[in-house]
Order: C-alpha cells, then sequence, then structure tokens
C-alpha cells in the first residue's frame, strides 16, 4: 500500500476588502505572472543573469507562490458567500476527479 502523501494549507478571509468575482479573477492572474516573472528571472528567461543566490530565489518564488494560493481562497470566499457555492462538494468531485485520471490515490 502507498503512502498518501498531502499538503494542507489554511488561508485566512481578509478583512478590509470587498472582492467581486471578477476582480479577485483579476488578481489571481497578475499574482500568477509575478509568479511566472519570478520563475523567468531566475532561470534567466530575460536576458538577465540572476545575481542572487538560488536559495534567495526560491524563497522569492515560494512568496510569490503563497500570494496565489492566498487569492484563490480569496475567490473561494467569494463563490461561497456570493454565489453560494458548496466548496466541501467541489473539493470530493475534484479529489474524485484526480482519482479517476490516475493522479493519486
Amino acid at each position: 500500500m502507498s503512502e498518501r502523501i498531502s499538503k494542507t494549507l489554511t488561508l485566512p478571509r481578509l478583512n478590509r476588502l470587498n472582492p467581486s468575482l471578477e476582480s479577485t479573477a483579476l488578481k489571481i492572474m497578475e499574482e500568477s505572472g509575478e509568479l511566472a516573472q519570478a520563475i523567468g528571472k531566475f532561470r534567466g528567461l530575460n536576458g538577465e543573469s540572476s545575481r542572487l543566490e538560488e536559495s534567495q530565489v526560491m524563497q522569492y518564488i515560494a512568496e510569490e507562490l503563497m500570494d496565489v494560493a492566498q487569492t484563490a481562497v480569496t475567490m473561494m470566499f467569494v463563490l461561497e458567500e456570493q454565489y453560494g457555492i458548496d466548496l466541501e462538494e467541489m473539493f470530493n468531485a475534484h479529489i474524485t476527479k484526480l482519482r479517476n485520471k490516475g493522479y493519486c490515490d
């Protein structure tokens, strides 16, 4: 029997924001672009050589990834609170889809 490996990430609902579906989708794209830019800089895709140590670059990439994750979680709150989407049900359907495709046990 293979060991099941997973990550659990809990991120807060942000206060003092009134995000819409559209503004959150745009923010996800912005944050994803910043993540791609960080990776591209590290790989030299912009024509510049990185002056940072690999560990510093990986830290920066991880920070940008957290921004993407937080914005995705914010969109989940929008879907639940403004549109009544049952994310528990969606999560279960997503896991079933991944299992059916053979991506996880």
